[in-house]
Parts: C-alpha cells; sequence; structure tokens
C-alpha cells in the first residue's frame, strides 16, 4: 500500500542537512548529546522519545523509537504503558482548553 510516509526515508534523516549543513551539525549534535546517559537513563529517554513521537504523530520516530527502546530492553507493556500516558497528558491539555470555551461564551452572553 502506498503511504505519504515510507519507510525507507528514515534512514535518509542524516541527508536534511545538504542545503544548511552548520544548522543540521548544530541539530544532530544537540540531538545525540540530549539521548546521552544523564540523570536518566538512554533506555528512559527512549520511552520518552517513544510517548513523544505518539504524541506529535511522526510515524519516522515512532518507527524509529520502537525499535531503539526494544533494543535499550523495554517491553511492549512499557512502551504501551508510556503512549498512554501521552495519550492522558494529550487528552487532558484538550479538555482543559475547554475552559478558554466557556471564559470566551460567558464574554459572549454577557
Amino acid at each position: 500500500m502506498e503511504t505519504y510516509y515510507k519507510p525507507e526515508d528514515l534512514p535518509k534523516f542524516q541527508e536534511i542537512g545538504k542545503e544548511a549543513p552548520d544548522l543540521a551539525k548544530k541539530f544532530f549534535e544537540y540531538y545525540n548529546t540530549v539521548f546521552e546517559e544523564g540523570e536518566l537513563t538512554e533506555r528512559e529517554k527512549s520511552l520518552i522519545a517513544l510517548a513523544v513521537a505518539h504524541a506529535v504523530q511522526c510515524p519516522y520516530c515512532i518507527d524509529a523509537y520502537t525499535q531503539t527502546c526494544l533494543e535499550k530492553g523495554s517491553h511492549l507493556g512499557e512502551m504501551t504503558e508510556a503512549i498512554h500516558v501521552a495519550v492522558a497528558i494529550r487528552g487532558g491539555a484538550s479538555l482543559v482548553h475547554g475552559l478558554q470555551m466557556h471564559n470566551a461564551a460567558d464574554k459572549i452572553s454577557m
């Protein structure tokens, strides 16, 4: 089935900097530093990345961090729970904006 997102494009990510190599270099240095072991383990960071990938709906990131999570020792239960955390936060963020709707409706109804 043809899709907009092509899995074979994921390994080409490094090529994104062809036209702006200095910016790409800075981004990838930062990106790689973020995922190094620190206060959080690489495994924990991968679970966070997987959850965020689902929240921002990036299929490339979902593929990449599914693989990374498995390589770092996570199992499907942990990965699924991490996704549910992202869903809960995203859903809650949408719901809390209902207060904005109520505030606007109150002003209009005055």
